[in-house]
C-alpha cells in the first residue's frame, strides 16, 4: 500500500467533524421540540431561526460556516499532497487550521461570544494563508 501524505489527516478530521456537526444540529432541533414531519414543504434551517433556541441556531450557523472557508482548506491540502509537500510547516499549519475550526465550532455552538470566535477564526485564517503560500510555492 502506498504511504499517503500526512497532510491529508487534518483534512479528513475536519471533514468528519463537519458531518458530526449536522447530526448535532438535528439532535438539537429534535430536542427543542420540533417534529421534522411537521415542517412545511421547502422548509430550510434559516426559516426557523426566529423560533429556534439560540444553541440550535448557533449550531446550524456553524455547520454552514464549515461549508464555506474550509472548502479552500481542502483544495490547498489536496494541492500540497499532490505536489508532494511533506514539510513540517505545512503539516503544522493544516493541524492548526483544523484544531482552530473545531474549537471555533465548539465555542460557537455553546457560548458564541464574538471576541473568542474572532481569535479562533483569525488563527485559522493565518494557517490557511500559510497553506496557500506553500501551495503557490510548490506549484509555480
Amino acid at each position: 500500500m502506498q504511504e499517503l501524505n500526512p497532510i491529508l489527516g487534518p483534512a479528513a478530521v475536519l471533514a468528519t467533524w463537519s458531518v458530526i456537526m449536522i447530526f448535532i444540529y438535528v439532535i438539537r432541533v429534535v430536542g427543542s421540540g420540533a417534529k421534522l414531519g411537521d415542517l412545511p414543504a421547502g422548509f430550510r434551517g434559516p426559516d426557523g431561526d426566529a423560533d429556534a433556541p439560540d444553541k440550535t441556531k448557533w449550531t446550524r450557523h456553524n455547520y454552514e460556516h464549515l461549508m464555506e472557508q474550509p472548502t479552500a482548506f481542502y483544495a490547498l491540502v489536496i494541492i500540497l499532497a499532490m505536489a508532494g509537500d511533506m514539510s513540517a510547516a505545512s503539516l503544522y499549519a493544516a493541524w492548526t487550521y483544523t484544531i482552530a475550526r473545531v474549537l471555533h465550532s465548539l465555542w460557537q455552538m455553546q457560548v458564541n461570544t464574538i471576541p473568542v470566535r474572532f481569535v479562533l477564526f483569525f488563527v485559522a485564517t493565518l494557517a490557511l494563508l500559510m497553506l496557500g503560500v506553500h501551495a503557490v510555492m510548490a506549484t509555480v
